[in-house]
C-alpha cells in the first residue's frame, strides 16, 4: 500500500461552506478508496495559485522534506494542477504527484465494469493526459503500478500524441455506437409511454442500496466512494400497477470537474432524460447541506436543475436527533424520510412517486375482442387492471393506463372496428 501525503488547499476567494478540515476528510476518503494509506496531511490557505507550483516554492520544499522524513510514496493535491505545475512539483519533491482529477479517474478505473464504462474512463484518462505530454519528469516515466495508473492509464505514457489522438477518436466513435443503442431503447420506452425516474445524489448517499431495496437489482454496495459507475435501469411497478423505469447513476462530488462531467455524459444521460429525479441524501452525514448543494451544482451543469424532485432523506436509522430530522423535512423539497438499508418508509416514497405520475394516467372501460389478448397482456404489464370480466361477446376490462398509451389503445380499437 502506497503511503500518501495529502495536500489540502483552499483559496481565500472561494465562497462556499467547505472548511479546510472538511476538504481534507473527503480527500482522505478518496485516497483510501484508491488504495492508499493517508500517512500525513498538510493544509494550505492561499490568496491565489502560483503559475509554477500552485502553492509556491517554499511550501513545495517543505513538502519535499516531509516526504523524505516520512518515506512518502505519493503526494495527493486536493486541487487540479496544470501540466507545468505538476511537472515542477515532481522535480522539486522527487515523488509522484497526483491531483484530484487523476485520483478520481483512478477510482473510476477500478470501479468501471461494463465495456462502455471502461471506454469512458479510458477516454477521460487520455484527455487528461494529452496536455501533460510535455517535458521530462516522473509523470512521463511511469510504467504502471500504484495510484493514478489503474486500468487504461497503465500504458498511456508509452505512446505519443499522435497515437493518443487516434485512440481518442476511436473511443469517441465506439461510445457513439453505445449511445445510439441507448437512444433506440429510450425511443421504445417513449412509444410505450413508460415514465422514467433517476436516482441522483452525492457519492455514498445510498442510491444503490435504495435501488436494491425497491427492485432487488443486486447492485454492489460498499461504504467506499463511487461504488457505482455504470448506470443500471430496472422496471418497477408502483402500488397502482403502473410500470416505471428507475435508474441508478454515478455519485456526484463537491467541485466535480466540469471536463469529467463532459466525459461521463453518456453515464449521466439517464438523469437528463428522466421525468422525475429522486435526490438521495445521507441525513446522518454532518455535511448534508453541502452535499445537497454540490448535487445541484452538477445538475446545473447538466441543465437539469429544474426537473421535478423528490428528496429521499436516507439513513434515518442512524439518526437519534428527531429535531434535526424535523429541520431537514422543512428545508428540502418534497421530502420523504427513509432508510434504504432497513427498508423503512419505502412505501411512502413509492406513494410520492405514484402521486407525481397519477395525472398522467387515464381510466378506460373497454370491451376487448377475444382475439386481442395481446392488449390484455399489455394492460397487466403497463397499467393497473381494476376489473376484468370474460364475457361471450368479448372481455370487459376497467384499466388505468398512461395517457399516451390510452390514446393509442383507443385509436387501435377504433381502427379494428373500422
Amino acid at each position: 500500500m502506497e503511503k500518501a501525503l495529502l495536500v489540502t488547499i483552499k483559496l481565500k476567494s472561494e465562497k462556499d461552506n467547505w472548511r479546510l478540515e472538511d476538504i481534507t476528510q473527503e480527500l482522505e476518503e478518496l485516497a483510501t478508496t484508491s488504495g492508499a494509506e493517508a500517512a500525513d496531511n498538510i493544509t494550505y490557505l492561499c490568496d491565489k495559485p502560483t503559475p509554477n507550483f500552485f502553492i509556491g516554492r517554499g511550501k513545495t520544499e517543505e513538502i519535499a522534506l516531509l516526504c523524505q522524513e516520512e518515506a512518502i510514496d505519493t503526494v495527493i493535491f486536493s486541487r487540479d494542477l496544470s501540466g507545468t505545475q505538476q511537472r515542477n512539483l515532481e522535480e522539486v519533491i522527487g515523488k509522484k504527484t497526483i491531483d484530484r482529477t487523476q485520483l478520481i479517474l483512478d477510482i473510476f478505473a477500478r470501479h468501471a465494469k461494463s465495456p462502455e464504462g471502461k471506454m469512458q474512463v479510458e477516454l477521460a484518462q487520455l484527455q487528461y493526459l494529452m496536455p501533460r505530454l510535455v517535458g521530462k519528469g516522473i509523470i512521463l516515466s511511469r510504467l504502471g503500478g500504484g495510484i493514478g495508473t489503474s486500468g487504461p492509464g497503465e500504458q498511456k505514457l508509452e505512446v505519443d500524441r499522435r497515437r493518443i489522438r487516434k485512440k481518442i477518436d476511436k473511443l469517441k466513435e465506439d461510445l457513439r455506437h453505445f449511445s445510439q443503442h441507448r437512444l433506440t431503447l429510450k425511443k421504445k420506452r417513449k412509444e410505450n409511454a413508460i415514465p422514467s425516474v433517476a436516482l441522483v445524489g452525492y457519492t455514498n448517499a445510498g442510491k444503490s442500496t435504495l435501488l436494491n431495496a425497491l427492485v432487488g437489482a443486486g447492485q454492489f454496495v460498499s461504504e467506499t466512494l463511487f461504488t457505482t459507475l455504470d448506470p443500471l435501469s430496472k422496471s418497477l411497478k408502483l402500488p397502482n400497477g403502473e410500470n416505471i423505469i428507475i435508474s441508478d447513476t454515478v455519485g456526484f462530488l463537491h467541485q466535480l470537474p466540469h471536463h469529467l462531467i463532459e466525459a461521463f455524459k453518456a453515464t449521466l444521460e439517464e438523469v437528463v432524460d428522466a421525468d422525475l429525479l429522486i435526490h438521495v441524501l445521507d441525513v446522518a452525514h454532518p455535511r448534508v447541506y453541502e452535499h445537497s448543494h454540490a448535487v445541484f451544482e452538477v445538475l446545473k451543469q447538466l441543465q437539469t436543475q429544474d426537473k421535478p424532485v423528490i428528496t429521499a432523506l436516507n439513513k434515518i436509522d442512524l439518526l437519534d436527533d428527531k429535531i434535526w430530522l424535523d429541520r431537514l423535512l422543512r428545508d428540502f423539497k418534497n421530502p420523504v424520510a427513509i432508510s434504504a438499508k432497513s427498508q423503512q418508509n419505502l412505501d411512502k416514497l413509492l406513494q410520492e412517486v405514484q402521486n407525481y405520475f397519477q395525472p398522467r394516467m387515464s381510466l378506460l372501460e373497454l370491451t376487448i375482442p377475444h382475439s386481442r389478448m395481446d392488449l390484455i397482456d399489455l394492460f397487466y404489464r403497463q397499467g393497473s387492471v381494476e376489473e376484468i370480466k370474460y364475457l361471450q361477446k368479448g372481455i370487459k376490462v376497467r384499466v388505468r393506463l398512461p395517457n399516451l398509451m390510452a390514446q393509442k389503445v383507443r385509436l387501435e380499437l377504433s381502427l379494428d372496428k373500422a
